[in-house]
Parts: C-alpha cells; sequence; structure tokens
C-alpha cells in the first residue's frame, strides 16, 4: 500500500520539475512511511511513497518494465499478482523481482494496454507512463476502495493519492466548488467526480483516465448489474458461501502481521471467521467502544472473540477534542461527516501498533442490503406511501416532530422521527431521503440568497443520474446499485482509507470483491430481502459459519455519540467554529445557524447532523482554503 502523485506536462519540449513532485509526496509521508521513488520521464514524473507489505526488499517504486520505457506508481494491492505473473512470464515478460505486485502492471500494459484493468483482482489507484506512446494511464479500482484525484488545465495534469498532493502542484488553486458545497450539507460527502475544490476532480470508481498530448478521456471499464439470474436457492447459498471464503482468503496474501476489526456484527465476524477456516489459527482482533452504552458493542465482540479464541483489543472512546477534529479534517481533504470517522481513526491507530495490515467488514450492507434505509423504503413503499398526502403533512408529520429527541442512538422515537423527516422529502430521492439531511425548508433558511442563486438546488440529481444508468431494473436493484456506484466510495470507502492510512495501516474489505459483489447483485431483491429482513440470503449462507448469537444480530456499526457531545464536551467548540467561519458567514445566514445550535442544546430538536457538517466545512475552509492552521501532528 501507498501514496502516489505526479505531474504531466504537455507544452512542446516541456518537462516537469521531479522536486515539484517530491513536494507533493511530502503531503502524503504517512500513507508509505518507509520507502520514496521519484522517476523523471522529461514531460512525466512519477513518485510514490511506500508502504511494504509485499516483496519488502524488492518492491521499490517507481518501477519500470525491461528497457525503462513503461512505468508504474501504485497504491493498492494485485491479490490475483502470481498468476498474472506466470501468464505475463509465459508470453516472454521478463521480471526483475521476486515476487512484487507492482511489476505486473507494466508487464500487463505491454500485454493488453487499456484493456489490462480487466485483468486485475484487488484493490488499486495507479499511474502508468508509457514514454514510447507519449501515454499517461490512470486506473482506479472497480469498486472504489483506493482514491485518486487530478487537476487538469488543458495543458498540465496533476494526480495524487489524496488531494493535499494535488494542491502542492505547480499552478492549481484553492477555491471552494459551490455546488459541491451545497450537496455535501445534504449528503454529507460530495457525489464524485466533483471534490469541494474547484478544478480537482475524483477519478470515479471503476473508471480510467487516458491523457495523449492534450486529449484527455475518462472511461468506464466496470460496471455492476442487478438482472436477477435464476439459481436455487441452495445454489445462492454455497455460491456465496464460496465466493466469501475466496475473497477472505485471497486478502491474506502479505508478507507483514495482519488483524481483524472486530465489532461483533454479522459482516466483522464474518471476516473473522473465514479467515480462520483459511488460516486455521486465529488472527488478533480490534473493537472500540464508548461510555454510553447504546452506541457500544462491547459484548458482542468480546463473545464473538471468545469464541474464536483470538487475542483481542479494547480501545475506550472518550469525548473527542477540537485537536482531534482538526486532525481528522486535514486527512479527509475535503469535509466529510460520517460520524464513525474519528472512533475508526482511533482503532486504527491502535492496530498499528501490532499490525500492518487489517481485514473489515466494510461493505456487507451495501451488497446485503443491511441498512435501516431499506426497511423504511420499503415500508414507505408498501405502507405509510399510501396514506393520503393531506394526513402525513397535517397530522402525522407535525406530532412527530414535536417529540423531543432522545439522548440514545436509536430507540423507538428517534428512528419514528428519522422515518418522518426521510418519508418527507421527494419521491425521487429513493431510500437516500432517509440518508439525506436537508431539505428545502431548511435549504432556504441556512443557505445565503446569493449562493442559491449560483447552484442548482436540485438535491436529488445525482441520484437520478445513478438510477438512469442502473438500468431497468426493480426498486431494490436501484437502491442497492446507488449505494454501490455513488454512496459508498465517495463516503464509507474514502473514510476507511483516509482514516486507516493516516496510520500507515492498511485495510482490506473482502465483502467487495468484485466476484462476489456481481455474484450477490444477480440474487433477485424477495430473496435478499423477504419481508422486512435484512442480509436474509446472506445469513443463511453464514449458517454452520457464524453462532446464532450472531446470526440473529441486527445492524449496529460504530459510531460517534456526537449529538450529546455537541450539547457538553464540545458546545463552546462549535458556536465559536460557526460564528468566526468566513466561509458559513459567507455563504450561510448564520442567525438561522445560532437558531440550530440554541434548539440543539437545548434539547427540543436533534440538529447534530447539520451542525457537524457545518463544523467539518468551517475547519476543512480554515485548514485548506485559508491556511490559517498548521497542519495536525
Amino acid at each position: 500500500m501507498c501514496g502516489i502523485a505526479g505531474l504531466y506536462d504537455s507544452r512542446p519540449d516541456a518537462r516537469v520539475d521531479p522536486a515539484a513532485v517530491s513536494r507533493m509526496l511530502a503531503t502524503i509521508v504517512h500513507r508509505g512511511p518507509d520507502d520514496q521513488g521519484v522517476h523523471d520521464g522529461g514531460a512525466a514524473c512519477l513518485g510514490t511513497r511506500r508502504l511494504k507489505i509485499i516483496d519488502l526488499d524488492g518492491g521499490h517504486q517507481p518501477l519500470s518494465n525491461e528497457d525503462g520505457t513503461v512505468w508504474v506508481a501504485f497504491n493498492g494491492e494485485i491479490y490475483n499478482h502470481a498468476d498474472l505473473r506466470r501468464r505475463l512470464q509465459a508470453a516472454g515478460h521478463r521480471f526483475a523481482t521476486d515476487h512484487s505486485d507492482t511489476e505486473v502492471l507494466v508487464h500487463a500494459w505491454e500485454e493488453y494496454g487499456t484493456a489490462m484493468v480487466g485483468e486485475l483482482h484487488g484493490m488499486f489507484g495507479f499511474a502508468i507512463w508509457d514514454s514510447r506512446e507519449r501515454c499517461l494511464f490512470l486506473a482506479r479500482d472497480r469498486l472504489g476502495i483506493k482514491p485518486l484525484y487530478y487537476a487538469w488545465d488543458g495543458a498540465r495534469l496533476a494526480f495524487g493519492s489524496e488531494i493535499k498532493a494535488v494542491l502542492e502542484a505547480p499552478g492549481v488553486e484553492r477555491a471552494v466548488d459551490l455546488q459541491s458545497l451545497y450537496h455535501y450539507v445534504g449528503y454529507e460527502y460530495v457525489p464524485a467526480p466533483a471534490t469541494m475544490f474547484a478544478g480537482i476532480r475524483k477519478l470515479p470508481a471503476g473508471h480510467v483516465l487516458e491523457l495523449r498530448g492534450t486529449s484527455l478521456t475518462v472511461t468506464p471499464y466496470w460496471d455492476v448489474s442487478f438482472e436477477p439470474v435464476e439459481r436455487t436457492e441452495a445454489e445462492y447459498v454455497s455460491g456465496l458461501r464460496d465466493r466469501l471464503a475466496r475473497a477472505v482468503e485471497r486478502r491474506l496474501m502479505s508478507d507483514v502481521p495482519l488483524g481483524v476489526f472486530l465489532s461483533g456484527g454479522l459482516d466483522s465476524t464474518a471476516v473473522l471467521a473465514l479467515a480462520r477456516q483459511a488460516t486455521g489459527a486465529p488472527l488478533p482482533t480490534f473493537t472500540i467502544g464508548y461510555r454510553e452504552a447504546s452506541f457500544s458493542e462491547w459484548d458482542y465482540a468480546r463473545r464473538a472473540a471468545s469464541y474464536y479464541g483470538t487475542t483481542h483489543h479494547e480501545v475506550v472512546i472518550e469525548p473527542i477534542t477540537p485537536e482531534l477534529i482538526r486532525w481528522a479534517v486535514w486527512h479527509l481533504d475535503e469535509p466529510m461527516t460520517d460520524l464513525s470517522s474519528i472512533p475508526l481513526s482511533i482503532l486504527c491507530r491502535r492496530a498499528r501498533q501490532d499490525v500492518v495490515v487489517c481485514l473489515s467488514g466494510e461493505g456487507g450492507d451495501e451488497v446485503f442490503v443491511g441498512y435501516d434505509r431499506f426497511i423504511a423504503s420499503k415500508i414507505d413503499a408498501r405502507w405509510y406511501g399510501r396514506v393520503p398526502g393531506v394526513v402525513r403533512r397535517g397530522l402525522v408529520e407535525p406530532l412527530v416532530r414535536r417529540l423531543p429527541d432522545r439522548p440514545q442512538k436509536k430507540g423507538a422515537v428517534n428512528l419514528l422521527k428519522r422515518f418522518v423527516e426521510g418519508a418527507a422529502l421527494p419521491v425521487e430521492g429513493g431510500h437516500l431521503r432517509w440518508q439525506y439531511f436537508s431539505s428545502a425548508e431548511q435549504d432556504r433558511a441556512l443557505f445565503a440568497p446569493g449562493l442559491l442563486a449560483r447552484v442548482s438546488a436540485d438535491p436529488f440529481a445525482p441520484v437520478r443520474l445513478m438510477r438512469a444508468r442502473a438500468g431497468s431494473v426493480d426498486r431494490l436493484g436501484e437502491e442497492c446499485y446507488i449505494d454501490l456506484r455513488m454512496t459508498m466510495p465517495e463516503s464509507v470507502l474514502m473514510k476507511v482509507d483516509k482514516m486507516s492510512m493516516a496510520h500507515s495501516l492498511e485495510v482490506r474489505v473482502p465483502f467487495l470483491d468484485h466476484e462476489v459483489v456481481e455474484f450477490a447483485a444477480g440474487i433477485p431483491s424477495e430473496t435478499k430481502f423477504p419481508g422486512l429482513r435484512t442480509k436474509a440470503i446472506y445469513r443463511k449462507a453464514m449458517e454452520g459459519i457464524l453462532p446464532p448469537f450472531i446470526l440473529e444480530r441486527g445492524k449496529q456499526g460504530y459510531s460517534l455519540p456526537i449529538k450529546n457531545w455537541l450539547r457538553e464536551d464540545l458546545r463552546d467548540f462549535m458556536s465559536e467554529v460557526l460564528n468566526a467561519s468566513e466561509l458559513v458567514r459567507e455563504h450561510f445566514q448564520i442567525d438561522f445557524v445560532n437558531t440550530l445550535i440554541a434548539e440543539h442544546v437545548g434539547r427540543t430538536h436533534n440538529h447534530n447532523h447539520v451542525l457537524w457538517a457545518l463544523i467539518n466545512l468551517a475547519l476543512w475552509h480554515e485548514r485548506f482554503i485559508e491556511q490559517r492552521s498548521s497542519r495536525a501532528a
């Protein structure tokens, strides 16, 4: 696992400055503390920071083919590299390393050209410079496990594993993308391909970028179909079991110590069980918890660790400090308010004391229908949505809004309030209405009129775009497609990558093996999600592998009791940050922001989502645009 960065200049006789690439790499040392390399290719320059995991002695990067005409800078893992190496050697390619997975990329480029990405099984973001063709080729893995950013001005291109590296490139400006700012408040992340920085783009998951001269193209090379594939239930069960077992076994490939993140939930415990099955020995496990009992999963994690005989490590999360929030904002690159980000970072820091690689259960909820929003969508479609609008708007919504927020994470009242709030949003938002945290009414009160006049205030435009790409599948198929292709790569997986690599820890996600994803997508909706039973066929596949006390669990997940902390430990910090922010004062209505603060602190309403979003936005602007605060150590 590494961090990469590089520059390309299409102008005649231009030469890129290698020192500029070294400055870009200096911002992402945390991604690769073990080694640095820069290749000066004249018009293109590639750089890497390396975290040694495979071929510890022979995998120095950037790495070239036999005659030095093709070079690669690689971030990620190629799980089928040994098989690819054998095939390429049989075709006449000569390898210089013992078993580096990076080296297969340059030879695969020579053998297959741009079609090489279809031969790769893994997670990756890489750049190839072919000096013979004068072609720069960037690729991001199918599901978007690894990030890759770029900035292109029509003549020069800068790229990197993190935005902060791209910002160090010559000519890249720091400015806010106002359309992204608008979308961020509702989605709590910036949908691809945009970023919060005007002029800097994400390479979308499953896409490649090819640059020849001044001709730049970004094209998809993979997608997933949710058209049902007819099989028996027994075939679905055995197919899932076999593919998940292979996915976990592939991700045990390592020359350094491995561990498992264990929440005691269905997905993390399945990863642990399948890893134990593959190795015959338990891997160390790591979990977090809080003093607020409704936010913790201590008991289940302890029971699972005991059941599988692991060496188990626990971390208690105390109320977070302003310094830690600023640190997370720096490492995330752009505002993102996933409440599990900081707890995950603390967990990664602890795990890195013992291991270099951890397996995680991320992706299980998207692939196997595990989120509450799937339940909410079905309830709305079958029952609540049929209640006359006059009754919903005139009776149900006013009554539910008056219910005071409860301090626990979920609970009947909190779930009811969230369901009714989501159901009140435009139906075109689909199941993401329950993961969207604004409304037309709030937009008018929150945003400055000047900002609304400059953006397209169309909150679910990104959802409509994804729905169109999903093709003619049923409602659940569309919802799963949107989760996999929109929400997961730029929210869940971006959080996992940034928070783990901040501590030089590689995280692998077996549920996002593309063979698992493709097989699961072909299972009919009524088999995956009968009634209101989430993960139904997946639970059947895990029978005999997981103990009953895990199989029957509902979802909880890592999170933060942030709504309570904003009322207590972080109350003054929240008020100071938001009232002092240049960005908040320019683009938001500060009187309404203070009304939200007062209602939240007074416990009449729970506004933690919008307030936490604004805090992260204000700190991001201060650090990256105003450049007022120093980088957290």
